[in-house]
Formats: C-alpha cells, sequence, structure tokens
C-alpha cells in the first residue's frame, strides 16, 4: 500500500503549500492549535449529514491512500446547511489543519492533520529525489534508515514540529525512497508517562489517535518488542 506514494506525497505536498499562499499572512498565523468548540461543531455537521444523506461528506481518495489523510473532510458538501463555514484553523481558511475522518465504518470521528508535516516533508523530498542515488545514512530498522541531509544540501538535520509535545521529530527514508515522520519519542513517551503496556504486533499509533485530537500522519506503522518500547513494523515485501 504503501509504494507509490513518493510522488503522489509530493503532488499533495505542493497542493498544500501553493493553496496556503493564496491566503493572507495575518489569517494564516492565527488559529494555529485544535480547538475543541470547532472540532465539536464539525462533528455535529458530519453527524446530521451522515443521518440525513447516509452517507460521510468526504472527498474521494485512492483506496491505498495513508489512512490518516484518507478520509478528508469535504467542507462545501457541510456549508452553509450544516455549518455556518468551515472551522478558522481548516486549510480551507488558510489554516494549520486538515479536517479529516477517523473510523469511518464503525464510529466516524473528526480528526486533525498537522498540516507542519507536509510542507516541511515537501522540502526535504525535493532535494531527495533529485539525487542520483539514495541518500541513505544509518540503518534504524529492516528498510528504514535516516537521511543523509548533508549530501542532499543541509547543514543540520531537518525535523518537524511534534503535535503531541515539545520534540522535534526526525523525518526518516524507507528502502523503496519513501519518506515518513517518525514518532518514535512521542510513542515511547506516551506509554512510559500513561503505564501502557501494548500486545506486540498491535499498532501504537492508535494511542495517539485516541488521546489528541491530531492523527499521527505521514507515519510508519510501530508496534512494541519485549520490552514494551516502540518498533517499527514495517514490511515492503509483504
Amino acid at each position: 500500500m504503501i509504494k507509490g506514494w513518493k510522488l503522489l506525497v509530493l503532488f499533495a505536498m505542493t497542493a498544500v503549500l501553493l493553496a496556503g499562499c493564496m491566503f493572507p499572512e495575518e489569517q494564516k498565523t492565527e488559529n494555529q492549535v485544535p480547538d475543541v468548540d470547532q472540532l465539536a461543531a464539525v462533528q455535529r455537521a458530519v453527524n446530521d449529514f451522515q443521518k440525513e444523506t447516509g452517507v460521510l461528506p468526504i472527498k474521494t481518495r485512492d483506496m491505498d491512500t495513508d489512512v490518516f489523510i484518507k478520509y478528508l473532510i469535504d467542507f462545501e458538501k457541510l456549508v452553509p446547511k450544516y455549518l455556518a463555514s468551515s472551522p478558522a484553523n481548516s486549510f480551507e481558511k488558510g489554516g494549520l489543519f486538515q479536517y479529516i475522518i477517523w473510523n469511518p465504518e464503525e464510529t466516524p470521528t473528526v480528526k486533525l492533520v498537522d498540516l507542519r508535516v507536509p510542507e516541511r516533508m515537501r522540502e526535504v523530498n525535493i532535494r531527495f529525489m533529485a539525487t542520483t542515488y539514495p541518500q541513505y545514512k544509518d540503518k534504524l530498522a529492516e528498510y528504514v534508515y535516516t537521511i543523509n541531509f548533508e549530501n542532499i544540501g543541509y547543514k543540520e538535520e531537518i525535523t518537524v514540529p511534534s503535535p503531541y509535545s515539545n520534540n522535534q521529530l526526525p523525518i526518516i527514508v524507507t528502502s523503496e525512497g519513501d519518506l515518513f515522520v517518525d514518532y518514535s519519542i512521542d510513542l515511547y513517551q506516551f506509554i512510559q508517562e500513561n503505564n501502557v503496556t501494548v500486545e506486540p504486533g498491535e499498532d501504537i499509533r492508535n494511542l495517539l489517535v485516541e488521546a489528541y485530537p491530531v492523527v499521527p500522519a505521514y507515519s510508519l506503522p510501530y508496534t512494541v518488542d519485549e520490552n514494551n518500547e516502540p518498533v517499527f513494523m514495517y514490511d515492503p515485501t509483504k
């Protein structure tokens, strides 16, 4: 499912960046945090829309799209009948977040995608794809590597701000050349701080989804090892 992501993600990131430039700078710098009231309003609108129409107000995406960005809310279907306007912190209003539906088949829940992530990854991806040979550095796990940022023109490693903590999260690459954000630090902290025990084989990204309004988009799946510590759960051959 992850194969073929590179160009799709690059085009998507470019569209996000260019569209964001259409909005006034002062508007883009406002409403840059999750808002409980706005989430609740969109959730009510989604519930009402589904109750009346029998379907969800989402945009059509490819079936192999990352599950965290697969079900984007189509505000054109909600405004103005079910919602006065798109949320002030939404991408549609020049804000920091895309609104998505999580768990659409069972309990459709409104969640957010932090757009600082794809914007930063887009910059790195352009340089990474421009090199003759993939610029891998250290092996983190089977099929997963750090990036040799120096060889693609950076003076230091590029990171993205975590939506969950004050951590700066690394950008990593798979053996297929696809870039992702490494949420290992946040996952480890969450498990330790909340004294959570997970069964190996479970995707522990769901811990973040359940606890926060923002989903860990552009990430690889994770589980835990015998020490209950996060490890990648990724095998492109399967």
